[in-house]
Formats: C-alpha cells, structure tokens, sequence
C-alpha cells in the first residue's frame, strides 16, 4: 500500500443530511438535446462542460478488494480549448509483489449530431495503448475519435484494486463546470476510514449513514453537487489545488477479530513508521553510517560544524534519482553501492549519519508544494510524499535536504517550502511550521552599446541565488533547449551564444550576447530609447480587479535587481534623464526603486524590488498591485539623444 501515490487532505466533521429523495449512482440516459447545445449556461466561454460525472468507491466484504467505478458524460464546445478531455489516462498501481490493480468494464463513445440523429463511434481497442510510468505505475491511455465542437464524449470503466489503505483523492472543483458530480465511498463497518473533506462548496445533497448493502453491513457516504462553476485560479499561488474542494480517505482502523489502528493520530503513525523496515528498519542500520563517516568529522569541535561536513559529504556524493516519497525503495546498503537512490534513502542516510556523530537529528515529513498543504488536524500518513532531515539546536531546528546539489543549511529546494513538517524524533512527534527565511537574489545585467545607425548590442546576464537558483536549474535539467529558447521568445530578441550553468557558489547564470534594430525609433536627429531595453516591466502582474480570494506566494524573499549599462554613440548627447523614483510600504515589507544616472558617455539605470517575506495574507494585494503599477510606469519612460 505504501507505494501509492500520496496527496494531501483536510477533515471536517460529517453530518446527516436528508437526502432520501435524491437517487445516487444512477446515470441518466443520454439525452439527444445535449449535441444541440451550443454554450454551457454556467460559463457562456467554457470549451467543456460536464454534464454527468459519479466516482463510485466500493470495498468489496467478500474480497477484500476495492472497485473504483467512473462514469463521465463531457459535452465539448470547443475542441482546441479543452484539449484535457479528448485524451484519457487511467493509472495502474503495483505493488513489490504480486498485488496489481486491474481495468476492467471499460467503454468508451464519442456522439455527434449526423442529420439530425445521434451517432455513437466506439473507442476502438487499437486507439488504446499501455505505458510504464514508472516502477510501481503503469498507464493505460486512449484518444477520443472523431471529436468536433458540438460532440458529446462519454466514459465508465472499473478498476479492481488491492490497495485498500488510501482512497484516491477526487477534485469536486474542475477548471471545468458541472452540471452535476456525485461522490459514493461504501466501506464495510470492519474497516473504518477517516474522510477528509476540504474546500468551500457544500454539497446538495449528502448522506453518511450505516446501512445495509451488497448483503452486509456498510457505512457509505454519498455526496452530489449541482451546477458548479470552473474553478478560478489566481496569480502568485503556488499551488490552487489546496483551495478546491476535494475528498479523500485514509484507513483509520480496522477490526478483524481485534482493533487494529493505523492513523488515528500522529504518535501512531509515527510508531507505525518506525516499525516499517523501509522506514525505521533502514534508521537502525546505524553500523552503515559508521563505516562511512568521512575522516576528520571527529576533530571539528562545532557541532555546527560537523552537521555542515556531514551533509556535504552527502550531498556530494549522491545523487537523487527524482523519486520522492518517505519509504526507501532499494535500501540504503544499495544507496551506497550505486551513489544513486530516492529521497528517503539519502536524506534517511543524512540522518544516520548525523546521527551517528552524536547530533541530535531526526526525519522530517513533509508534502511537496505540488502535493498539497497538511492539514495538521488530520493525522494521515498519505499526507506525506517527502523527508529531509531536522537538527535540533539551541538556536532552534535547522533543516537539510541533500538530494539537492544547490541546497544548503536551511536554504531548501522550493518544493520543500509548504507550510509544515512532522518531526519524528525516537520520543515524541512534532510539528514544525516551515518558513523560507532567507532570501532569494536575482541580477538581471545588460551592457549594450548603442550604435550611430540606431541599432543596438551587447551582452546579458540573468543569475540567479538560493531558492530561485534550484528553481532554475530544476527547470533546465527539465528540458535544456526549452529553458535556453525562453530567452527569445520572452523577449524577442536575436540572442546568441546562450551558455546556462551553475556556477561554484550554487548560483544559476545564463549568459548570452544580443543584438536589435527595433529597441531604438530615429526621428531626424534624434534617438529615442527606453533605457531599460528589453527588461522593462511592460504589464502590472496585479491586475486582479475582482477582490483576492487566496494567499499571495513567492516562493522565498527575494530581490530582484536589474541594471542597464548604456553607451552613447559618439556625437549624440542626452536631451532628458529619466525621473528616478522610490516607493516602500509603512511595514517595509515591499520597496521598489528605480534610480537613472549618467555617467561620461553611459546611462546607467538600476530598477530594485524587494520582497521581504515567502507569503502575504491576500489583504497585501492593494499594496502589490500599486507598487507593481509604480514600477510599470517608471520602467516604460524613454529618454531622447540628440545629434550635437
């Protein structure tokens, strides 16, 4: 079970509500009407609309397996928008032994509108095709045929499972509006889940109450919302997920001839995890961790000190493979044969190893920025899909992640940032609350020379420290053509020789030259130019006019720097500077300048931000949305150079 994939819940508390007169689990028949619909009544501009969706969870008392049941009926408006549906992806988990998951009862149709009549065109058996994602997934794919704008597509398939402990985390808000989504979770009483309901919308009908089904006792809870709008996302959330609503469930206990629990609260899931040999099973192999020791930990007399050496030696001599989760998949003895292995099995050697040098460290649980906030209230192990690794000091916890070859003491990769961590010391569980203290730094530097016919070169450089360095070399390592054609396509410019690396210190720079005959206008015998070249703020990034809804996230504190070395072409002289500017709130949390000077034949123009803190409460939206509107204006004035 533990080789699922993991997600993030909250938990509310659940309430009968009468709904008796609502029938669940019972698709309507297709209806010929829907292909003559030409827009969706809750989003006139909606390239999709779905017009019946039901996600049926049943464990079956009989074989001990659960059947995962989906049927989807989408109408699509506009075939290029909605480009998500026309192609449906079904995972299979596995798991290190026998037990798989199984598609079963699939059909598939795409309807159109020929001459008046309905006409269905089956998903044939060659449109579909298997890929291995990875060791444990493998997916199932096909296409719809012969989708138009005005075609309906329909879908409901089976998915026999042994994997009982997580029930699959489903969004309730879509991009795409509903008509109606229902969600069902039938458990027998002999296994108790706790359900974990995040999100704003209430549904309009619910039930949660035993009964009897399928010939026993059950618990099932059934939920069914009508006519739900496509969610909105907002700018700078780093990731709108932990707003939508959504359920999800997790084993609570179960109680085959004895009461057996598995995340009734934290301590035990924190005893459950020290009693998996993938987890605290590897954390007692401590003789590893002393045959590995690098020589000279002993002499240094900080502890700091030896923490620093210690997780350098790590991190250098490691290399993560980019699987997360909190189990170890080859084991550490294998990590040291191979220098390659997963996220737990370096930062767990990390861990050891400090360990083993008498630091007080333990692991630390976290959830991934792209897997959802924990919800610190709702003790649930699928929470989780990450460890590093928590030294305990009098200053205070310092944080390590050694799968990163950028990061450095409390200087983590971005992805780990996400609010909170559960410590799992040998004692006690804790909870952290994570924050990214230290600042990021951003160096945007042009030197261009501005030549007598009105074209324009130089050179230019993008670094980037700390967090945005990881981030950036993250992104690189993703696909290095891509990273390097951004450059061009940002910002239209003929650049070349474009060289991207990380440098000695941890920082990530591209450099490149440039060269443009369009940055300046000649008129007669003047030149007329925006110092800033290609680098000026062109849009107010804060143009939300509806009020904001969700918190404002950075990543980290940053400052971001830009400066413009401009050459004079001999004979031409500076007919107006730029008027300089400076804007800072009252708490001093944002400031931006911009400030112009000229020095002998240059202009050199230097624009600063700075964000002090990773997040805002969205009340600092009017603050952001002025600055940023300063920043646009002073970053889009033009100077003119006259022919003396």
């Amino acid at each position: 079970m533990k080789k699922l994939l993991l997600f993030t819940f909250c938990i509310i508390n659940l309430t009968l509500i009468d709904a008796q007169k609502h029938e669940f689990l019972e698709p309507p028949k297709f209806n010929d009407a829907d292909l003559s619909k030409k827009k969706s009544t809750l989003d006139e501009n909606a390239p999709a609309e779905i017009l019946y969706r039901s996600v049926h969870f049943m464990i079956d008392a009989s074989t001990g397996n659960l059947h995962k049941n989906y049927f989807y009926r989408i109408k699509i408006y506009n075939k290029d928008k909605a480009e998500d549906w026309l192609n449906l992806e079904i995972p299979l988990y596995q798991g290190s032994g026998s037990e798989q998951e199984l598609l079963n009862k699939m059909k598939a149709f795409t309807y159109n509108l020929e001459n008046g009549a309905a006409v269905a065109t089956k998903v044939d058996k060659s449109s579909k095709y298997k890929s291995k994602e990875s060791k444990y997934v493998q997916m199932t794919k096909f296409a719809f045929p012969n989708v138009k704008d005005g075609s309906v597509i329909e879908y409901q398939y089976e998915v026999i499972s042994p994997f009982l402990f997580r029930i699959p985390e489903i969004l309730i808000e879509m991009d795409t509006p509903s008509l109606y989504t229902e969600y069902v979770l039938d458990n027998p009483l002999n296994i108790s889940y706790n359900i974990n309901y995040t999100g704003s919308l209430d549904p309009k009908y619910r039930i949660a109450e035993e009964k009897t089904l399928y010939g026993t006792q059950y618990r099932t809870y059934r939920f069914a919302y009508e006519n739900l709008k496509g969610f909105k996302t907002e700018k700078f959330v780093k990731n709108d997920r932990n707003y939508r609503t959504k359920i999800s469930a997790e084993v609570h206990s179960t109680n085959f001839k004895e009461l057996k629990l598995y995340s009734s609260s934290w301590e035990q899931i924190m005893k459950r995890l020290y009693e998996n040999e993938d987890f605290g099973g590897e954390l007692k192999k401590s003789k590893l961790a002393k045959e590995n020791m690098p020589a000279g930990i002993s002499d240094l007399k900080e502890e700091s000190q030896k923490a620093d050496a210690i997780f350098k030696y790590v991190q250098k001599t490691f290399t993560w493979n980019n699987d997360r989760g909190i189990y170890t998949e080859d084991g550490i003895k294998k990590l040291l044969e191979t220098k390659t292995g997963n996220g737990a099995e370096i930062n767990l050697f990390l861990v050891m190893m400090l360990r083993e040098a008498g630091i007080k460290a333990d692991p630390l649980l976290i959830s991934t920025v792209s897997n959802g906030v924990i919800n610190i209230a709702s003790p649930n192990v699928s929470n989780m899909n990450f460890v590093i690794a928590a030294v305990d000091t009098k200053e205070g916890y310092h944080l390590y992640d050694a799968t990163s070859k950028q990061s450095s003491v409390d200087q983590l990769p971005p992805q780990d940032w996400n609010q909170f961590g559960i410590l799992l010391s040998k004692e006690k569980v804790k909870q952290l609350q994570m924050t990214n203290a230290k600042p990021s730094f951003t160096y945007l530097t042009a030197n261009a020379k501005i030549n007598g016919d009105g074209s324009i070169s130089g050179t230019y450089s993008d670094k980037d420290t700390g967090g945005y360095a990881m981030f950036a070399k993250e992104n690189y390592d993703d696909n290095a053509e891509k990273y390097k054609k951004q450059y061009k396509e940002n910002f239209a410019i003929d650049f070349t020789g474009i060289d991207s690396k990380v440098l000695e210190n941890g920082d990530f720079e591209s450099t490149m030259n440039f060269s443009s005959d369009n940055l300046i206008d000649k008129i007669g015998k003047k030149m007329i130019i925006n110092p800033m070249l290609f680098l000026n703020k062109n849009s107010n990034e804060f143009d939300q006019t509806e009020e904001r809804k969700y918190t404002i996230d950075f990543i980290s504190p940053y400052v971001r720097t830009k400066k413009i070395v401009l050459e004079i072409p001999e004979g031409y002289a500076i007919e107006e500077m730029p008027k300089n500017k400076k804007i800072v709130t009252d708490d001093k949390e944002i400031e931006y300048s911009y400030v112009a000077e000229q020095k002998g034949n240059k202009i050199e123009i230097v624009s600063t931000t700075k964000v002090a803190s990773a997040d805002y409460p969205k009340d600092y939206y009017p603050a952001f949305k002025q600055i940023w509107g300063v920043a646009s204006k002073q970053e889009n004035q033009v100077i003119s150079l006259i022919k003396k």
